[in-house]
């Protein structure tokens, strides 16, 4: 496979083997990371949702898989979030301005928002922070769904070790969130964008609690005609994942999730990082890499 050409025939025209180059590494509390690459291609075809097989290091053969947080077509850069867990990341973690990495992406089944539910609810957790970012600035940059309605997204965050990011209060006034959770993320809320925060770290200004929860709380100041508009979209943790699929549940409302899955190839050849999956037919198997990793929540969980 040579740099710039499709990965393979099943998903010819869509992944990308590119060689791209270290824009930015900032560093953040915990070990946490926000790398910023040139990769024209991949930055080309982003979806929120997509994620990236990253060579860490040459002495290291493994990629590892990173949602992408950020992607600018035009500048042809991609930003990927992550926490070091591992060799393969502490030796990404080490990558300076300039450095040469090979990017395979992007890859994978994005989050789709329907037109008809504009109050778009968006949870992350941890490092499923960055789709929840990528689908908001998305969103913002489209201003209106096809059905003519702006959309309305909402993004909770969740934490428990210190936020990728200076947190400050919001400016944005947001109904039914509980008092005293004020704090925001500054890039959404310079995008116009209410972002609330949670974690049971006691971080000040976050809600005590989880982030479904918080969710919860929100949504149970919603009525009848409100909750009609509202869908919701999840990555995280798996406890996290079930948690949103039973609010979904409980409120009757669509959802979407995004799994994560330990990868060998991350293009649909090995099944290494497969998941069962309730399908009209019956019960199936599907490839978190290709099939998903964003899936109904209702046919997962």
């Amino acid at each position: 496979m040579s740099s710039g050409t499709p990965a393979s025939s099943g998903t010819r025209g869509s992944i990308f083997l590119e060689t791209a180059r270290v824009i930015s590494q900032l560093a953040y509390e915990a070990q946490q990371f926000v790398l910023r690459v040139a990769a024209a291609r991949c930055a080309a075809h982003a979806e929120p949702g997509s994620f990236v097989h990253i060579t860490c290091d040459a002495s290291i053969p493994m990629r590892r898989p990173l949602s992408i947080m950020r992607a600018d077509a035009k500048a042809g850069w991609i930003e990927l979030l992550y926490k070091v867990e591992g060799a393969g990341l502490r030796a990404l973690a080490e990558r300076k301005a300039g450095d040469e990495l090979s990017v395979l992406g992007p890859i994978g089944q994005p989050f789709s928002a329907r037109p008809e539910r504009p109050r778009t609810l968006l949870l992350g957790g941890g490092v499923g922070i960055p789709p929840m970012v990528f689908l908001a600035e998305r969103l913002r940059a489209q201003n209106r769904a096809p059905s003519g309605a702006p959309w309305k997204p909402l993004v909770l965050m969740g934490s428990e070790v210190p936020f990728p990011f200076r947190t400050r209060p919001s400016a944005i006034i947001v109904p039914g969130i509980p008092a005293g959770s004020i704090a925001c993320m500054p890039l959404l809320e310079e995008w116009g964008v209410p972002s609330r925060l949670a974690s049971c770290a006691d971080f000040p200004g976050c809600f005590s609690g989880f982030v479904t929860e918080l969710a919860d709380a929100w949504l149970a100041s919603l009525g009848a005609t409100e909750l009609a508009e509202v869908e919701i979209f999840s990555c995280g943790p798996t406890p996290m994942l079930q948690a949103s699929a039973q609010l979904a549940r409980r409120y009757r409302l669509p959802c979407q999730v995004s799994l994560e899955e330990f990868m060998a190839c991350a293009v649909g050849g090995c099944a290494g990082c497969t998941v069962a999956v309730r399908t009209p037919q019956g019960p199936a198997m599907k490839r978190v890499c290709v099939d998903g990793p964003v899936f109904d929540a209702y046919t997962v969980f």
